[in-house]
């Protein structure tokens, strides 16, 4: 998996944005949410900051860009399809990965019809998005390295070459090593070991990371 842009903002100080719509306010509220349970969370926080709101519409897509094996709406009272999945939609076509937007809407009085109201919240999404800072998520790969004394700094000098970092280390009889690279480093990083060791070194990946 290739690394990916995320929101810069976290839940605790989402990016915000406002919209008023035929007197109806439009509160935006974004970001980055790792996980379904982190989107949920960031749900309720500002379901429960918002309680006086007409309506806390939301959507998230809580995996890489695009993917929708992690996703989640709720068009939260409005009218069938009208908000959560039109919100969805925007989120998955926006090239941006682990994210969550919650719209609260104050109704002022002007009913928007099925379409005005797509249009709102997908405006107020999009509105969002446009001002939106992100960071990079760099999916990583965890290995366990055994390798003889004298290819030590060999590898150390592999290293930079594909973003790796040794995260622990235990010497014994023979170097021991705990070594995190971007998952798109790997292959290559693991025949550049194999060369540099003459097929001595010992790795595995870690399966649970």
């Amino acid at each position: 998996m290739t690394r990916y842009p995320i929101p810069a903002a976290g839940p605790d100080r989402p990016h915000r944005t406002e919209l008023l719509i035929r007197r109806s306010r439009f509160l935006t509220q974004c970001a980055h949410t790792p996980g379904p349970e982190a989107a949920r969370a960031f749900v309720e926080s500002i379901r429960r900051a918002n309680a006086d709101a007409t309506h806390n519409c939301w959507a998230y897509a809580a995996g890489a860009p695009g993917q929708t094996a992690r996703i989640g709406s709720s068009d939260d009272g409005e009218p069938h399809g009208t908000a959560g999945r039109p919100m969805l939609q925007v989120l998955l076509h926006c090239g941006i990965g682990e994210i969550c937007v919650v719209v609260t809407r104050w109704f002022g009085g002007v009913k928007l019809g099925t379409g005005g109201l797509v249009r709102a919240y997908q405006d107020s999404v999009r509105e969002n998005l446009s001002t939106l800072a992100l960071a990079e998520q760099v999916p990583l790969a965890h290995l366990d390295l055994t390798l003889e004394y004298a290819h030590l700094d060999g590898l150390r000098r592999l290293l930079p070459t594909f973003e790796a970092r040794i995260t622990d280390e235990d010497y014994q009889a023979t170097a021991g090593l705990g070594v995190s690279l971007p998952e798109e480093h790997l292959a290559a990083f693991l025949k550049a070991v194999a060369g540099m060791s003459n097929g001595a070194a010992v790795c595995r990946v870690r399966e649970d990371g």
